[in-house]
């Protein structure tokens, strides 16, 4: 059994704290938050701090999971690293691609070390079942992609949590919050992309400094090209959408179902995925399957999890589309 503490009591960690809880190769020995009140949401009977140094002395936990603001994933990572804790840390992997080719240098110079990221939509069964039919190769190779993200996010979303609308803090808007984990998959099922164009906007007038809007045009090294487009000026929370061609085959991803679209326009359902009743519908049910799955990874010494290799791409990704969306000309990934 390894015993875990949370850092950060905001919205993402009650979904940790649940599956800890429900997994009983997993002690939960402490929690850990700067607001002292946030001690009324800690479990009874857990130790709270408000100091995760003090805690790391005291507790000595054998992992520790960070569900902070995104500015303090790669320090505070960093911190534990260096103090010999395994770390699972929340999506994104870091602001931006510098930070994140740190982190990658951090995860190799302590091979000893487990460090996870929270990308869980990849054990969603749907995604896990695309996945198969490509790496299979019965319907040939990926030909065309497209993920589409149409989410609402009122101003009172920014002014209650300001770090959200800050470059500094938030390290960009509806990419690097509502968007990476669908960056994450076009990458994880399309293949790694060689360069992109972009238009990238501010259409809500909220006066935050991150973006709002964005749509991409992918171009895949292996000739697959792919469409991306999230916002967060929708007027409702809709199912991510996303879709790959194969070359003899389309399938797609719609209301956390995977189909395979027929030649007539037809649907033929494949798999649906598992939902976790009493949470946002967008967040699955897949953070308790991925979070077993480190532990378990853990106690074996073995990598099946979700690198933090593996997740630089999806920050590498998000600033080129920064960067086209500004200068109007494709960009190398």
């Amino acid at each position: 059994m390894k015993r875990a503490a949370v850092i950060g009591l905001g919205d993402i960690s009650a979904i940790h704290l649940a599956a800890i809880a429900g997994n009983p190769e997993i002690e939960l020995c402490a929690v850990c938050d700067i607001d002292p009140a946030a001690k009324e949401r800690a479990p009874e009977g857990v130790p709270f701090y408000t100091d995760y140094k003090v805690m790391a002395q005291e507790v000595k936990p054998d992992c520790v999971h960070v569900c902070l603001p995104h500015y303090l994933h790669y320090p505070v990572s960093e911190y534990f690293a260096e103090h010999g804790i395994h770390v699972f840390c929340e999506k994104p992997v870091a602001l931006n691609t510098e930070q994140a080719e740190k982190f990658v240098a951090l995860e190799a110079a302590h091979p000893e070390l487990h460090i996870g990221i929270c990308l869980q939509n990849r054990l969603n069964e749907s995604v896990e079942m695309l996945k198969e039919i490509i790496d299979g190769g019965e319907y040939g190779k990926v030909v065309a992609t497209k993920g589409v993200v149409l989410w609402a996010r009122p101003k009172s979303y920014y002014d209650c949590k300001p770090w959200r609308g800050k470059w500094e803090t938030a390290g960009g808007g509806c990419m690097i919050n509502q968007s990476v984990h669908t960056l994450d998959l076009l990458y994880h099922l399309g293949g790694k992309v060689e360069n992109l164009r972009a238009s990238v906007a501010q259409i809500l007038g909220y006066g935050i400094e991150v973006e709002d809007t964005v749509a991409a045009n992918l171009f895949y090294e292996n000739g697959a090209r792919g469409l991306f487009m999230a916002t967060t000026a929708n007027y409702q929370n809709e199912s991510v959408q996303i879709s790959v061609r194969l070359e003899k085959a389309e399938f797609a991803i719609l209301e956390n179902t995977l189909y395979r679209i027929n030649a007539d326009g037809t649907r033929e359902k494949l798999v649906e995925d598992a939902r976790m009743p009493g949470t946002k519908f967008y967040y699955g049910a897949s953070h308790a399957k991925l979070i077993a799955r480190f532990y378990k990874a853990l106690e074996e010494g073995t990598d099946n999890y979700i690198h933090v290799r593996d997740a630089e791409m999806s920050i590498r990704l998000i600033d080129a589309i920064q960067k086209a969306g500004k200068t109007h000309e494709a960009e190398t990934v």
